[in-house]
């Protein structure tokens, strides 16, 4: 299971959580935090990286902050990149904020597309732990090609 990447982006209460909960999960974490004075506020023995870090078919990418400045040019650069699963959280009674921006870096929209918003599994998380979980449950249900939830067909 150590091929498994599990990247969180933003310095945000949630991805420590990602990252802690992702490492229990045999996934190899990573924090990337474009921004040097947020990546310095991370769990100690964290891996945080300022730029986009190497990706491929088994990176998952999860956005843990849908209202910072950079979430185009970020998406775009792990859009970029041929990783196996990238989501944004949010609230899905809302548009995205993600399509606007991507829209605007005139990203093709079959890449848009990719970004999976909401993210995780509906089981009404509210707090930074409960989401982390919700996230790592549909990565987990995805990568095994299972639908999550409790229906066992």
């Amino acid at each position: 299971m150590s091929d498994r990447l599990l990247v969180a982006v933003f310095a945000t209460p949630v991805a420590s959580f990602l990252v802690r909960y992702g490492k229990d999960l045999g996934y190899k974490v990573v924090l990337f935090e474009p921004d040097g004075a947020r990546a310095t506020d991370v769990e100690t023995g964290l891996e945080a990286v300022t730029t986009v870090p190497e990706l491929g078919p088994d990176a998952d990418v999860v956005v843990t902050d849908h209202d910072r400045p950079e979430l185009g040019d970020v998406l775009k650069a792990v859009l970029d990149r041929p990783t196996r699963w990238v989501g944004v959280l949010g609230n899905p009674r809302h548009a995205g904020p993600h399509v606007a921006a991507l829209k605007a870096l005139d990203v093709p929209d079959h890449d848009i597309a990719r970004v999976h918003r909401p993210v995780g599994l509906n089981i009404g998380s509210r707090t930074p732990p409960e989401i982390a979980v919700a996230t790592l449950a549909g990565l987990l249900a995805d990568r095994n090609g299972r639908p999550g939830g409790f229906d066992f067909q």
